[in-house]
C-alpha cells in the first residue's frame, strides 16, 4: 500500500478522528472509505434522483392525468 500525506485543519482533523472513533476503524481506513467513495461518483453519472434530474421537464408532456391508475387505460395495452 503507498502512503500519501495530508495536511488537514484542526476542525477537519477532529471530525475524521471523531467518525474513525465512531466507526471503531483508522482515520487511514476512514479516509480510503471517503475517497473511494468520491471517485466512484465521479464516474460521469449524475447524482440525485430522478424527479430531480429531470424537474426541468416534468409537466411537459400532455395527457391523461391518471395513465398509471386508472385501469381502462391499460385494456388494449400490448395490442
Amino acid at each position: 500500500m503507498r502512503v500519501l500525506t495530508v495536511k488537514l485543519d484542526a476542525e477537519l482533523a477532529a471530525r475524521l478522528s471523531s467518525l474513525a472513533t465512531r466507526r471503531g476503524a483508522s482515520k487511514s481506513e476512514i479516509v480510503r472509505q471517503i475517497l473511494r467513495s468520491a471517485l466512484c461518483r465521479d464516474d460521469g453519472r449524475l447524482e440525485g434522483s430522478f424527479l430531480e434530474l429531470a424537474s426541468d421537464i416534468c409537466g411537459s408532456v400532455s395527457g391523461p392525468e391518471d395513465l398509471s391508475s386508472n385501469p381502462e387505460h391499460m385494456r388494449t395495452y400490448g395490442r
